[in-house]
C-alpha cells in the first residue's frame, strides 16, 4: 500500500486537489489522505469546506508528499509549522510533488533548489527565486520531484504519478475509465495558443497578485534563512 499525504491549507484550489485525488482513489493499493494543521474544516478557494483526515501532529507515515496551489498559497508562506512539516516529511518521501502554485510552497520550504519544476504559467518565473529551473510543461519530473502546471494539469500529474507507482498500463486503464481525452472547446488555455489580447489582459489583472506573491516569497525565504542561522 502506498500512502499519499495531500497537504491542504485555507484558500487552496479544490481542483488542484480533487483532480489527482480522483485518479489516486482508483489506483490499486494507493491511499490518499488530506492533512492540515488541525482538524477544523479547511475552506478552499471558491468551494465548500473539507474536513482533513489527519493533522501535522498525528499524520501517519506516507511515501508521497503532495501540495496543491490556490489563492491562499501566499499566506501559507508565513506558516512555519506548515513549512517545517513539509520539509521534514519531504526528507522521508519517495516522491515530493505539487500542482499549480503548490510548487512555490515547495520552494519556500527549500525543496526545489537546483531542480527543474513547473507551476501555473503566470507564476513560472517565480521559481527562479528558489534557484530552480522553470520548465513550461504540463508535468515536469526531476528525480523524485514531480510538479504539475496550473490547476487542470493536476489530472495529467495524477496519471504520471500512478504510472511511477503502479506502472503505465495501470495509469492508461485509469485514464480510459475516467475518459480523460481532452478536447477543449477553445484553444485558449495557455499563452502559447491564447489570443495575445487575452494574455495581456490576464497578466495585467493579476499583476498585483504576482507582485504580492513575489514579496511574500522573498520575505519568507529571508526569514527562514535567518532562522536556520540562529543558535
Amino acid at each position: 500500500m502506498t500512502t499519499i499525504g495531500m497537504v491542504v491549507f485555507p484558500g487552496f484550489e479544490l481542483l488542484d486537489l480533487a483532480g489527482p485525488l480522483d485518479v489516486f482513489a482508483r489506483a490499486p493499493d494507493v491511499k490518499a489522505l488530506t492533512i492540515a494543521e488541525n482538524r477544523d474544516p479547511v475552506v478552499p478557494d471558491l468551494a465548500p469546506a473539507i474536513t482533513p483526515d489527519a493533522t501535522f501532529d498525528d499524520a501517519p507515515p506516507f511515501e508521497v508528499l503532495f501540495i496543491p496551489g490556490g489563492h491562499g498559497i501566499g499566506a501559507s508562506f508565513a506558516n512555519d509549522k506548515l513549512l517545517d512539516f513539509v520539509a521534514t516529511r519531504a526528507s522521508k518521501a519517495r516522491f515530493v510533488t505539487s500542482v499549480c502554485t503548490g510548487a512555490l510552497l515547495l520552494g519556500v520550504a527549500g525543496l526545489i533548489e537546483g531542480r527543474q519544476a513547473t507551476t501555473h504559467w503566470r507564476y513560472l518565473d517565480l521559481l527562479k527565486l528558489f534557484g530552480a529551473t522553470p520548465v513550461s510543461k504540463r508535468v515536469v519530473e526531476d528525480g523524485n520531484l514531480i510538479t504539475g502546471a496550473g490547476v487542470t494539469a493536476g489530472m495529467d500529474f495524477g496519471f504520471v504519478l500512478v504510472a511511477r507507482l503502479r506502472g503505465a498500463d495501470v495509469a492508461k486503464r485509469l485514464q480510459l475509465g475516467l475518459e480523460y481525452d481532452p478536447d477543449p472547446p477553445f484553444r485558449a488555455g495557455h499563452p502559447s495558443v491564447a489570443d495575445k489580447a487575452d494574455v495581456e489582459n490576464y497578466v495585467r489583472d493579476t499583476t498585483a497578485r504576482y507582485d504580492e506573491r513575489e514579496r511574500l516569497i522573498l520575505d519568507a525565504v529571508t526569514r527562514r534563512a535567518r532562522s536556520s542561522l540562529s543558535p
